[in-house]
């Protein structure tokens, strides 16, 4: 397997590998490719949903690993590189469903605050999870409010994707 870039705003059932546990045989760890985005269920939205806010929620059931090398995120007209700054591939904490007759298997991301880095340019981002915590994810042996944390400070290195362009501006007085 390969980590890539996870790009958050790859459009609704952009197919990716997740990691979960096999339905049929829960001693079995499997990677299977999903689609992006989960279909309405509660009655509540009314359109497919990407991500789901960690707080106030229990994920007891259908978890899921999200391999990825950096996440994206924007402020404003700007985007910007996420990694992890030793450069190491990391999981963003994801929840999946099987698919129904309308709807193909799926995953969401978890969403938390975000560490101080990433707060910087927004107040949210996914749930990183670093490799010694997938197990614990998946199998639910660390309480989730442990694991759903952001990580600390100086953990991420980030670049901008494309910098701007320098704006023209006049610098001197002309008559």
């Amino acid at each position: 397997m390969q980590a890539s870039p996870f790009e958050t705003e790859a459009a609704f059932g952009t197919r990716r590998p997740i990691i979960r546990r096999n339905p049929d045989n829960v001693q079995e760890v499997e990677m299977v490719e999903a689609g992006w985005g989960l279909q309405p269920y509660d009655g509540q939205r009314t359109k497919p949903f990407k991500f789901i806010r960690s707080e106030g929620k229990t994920f007891a059931t259908h978890r899921c690993l999200v391999p990825a090398s950096e996440f994206q995120i924007r402020n404003g007209d700007r985007r910007f590189r996420v990694t992890l700054e030793g450069g190491n591939f990391f999981y963003l904490a994801g929840v999946w469903r099987p698919a129904n007759p309308d709807w193909p298997l799926s995953f969401e991301v978890v969403t938390i605050e975000a560490n101080p880095e990433v707060f910087f340019y927004q107040e949210r981002q996914g749930a990183v999870l670093l490799r010694r915590q997938n197990m614990a994810w998946l199998d639910l042996t660390v309480p989730q409010d442990e694991l759903l944390q952001p990580l600390p400070a100086r953990s991420f290195a980030i670049e901008e994707i494309a910098p701007r362009a320098p704006e023209n501006r006049q610098t001197e007085l002309a008559f």
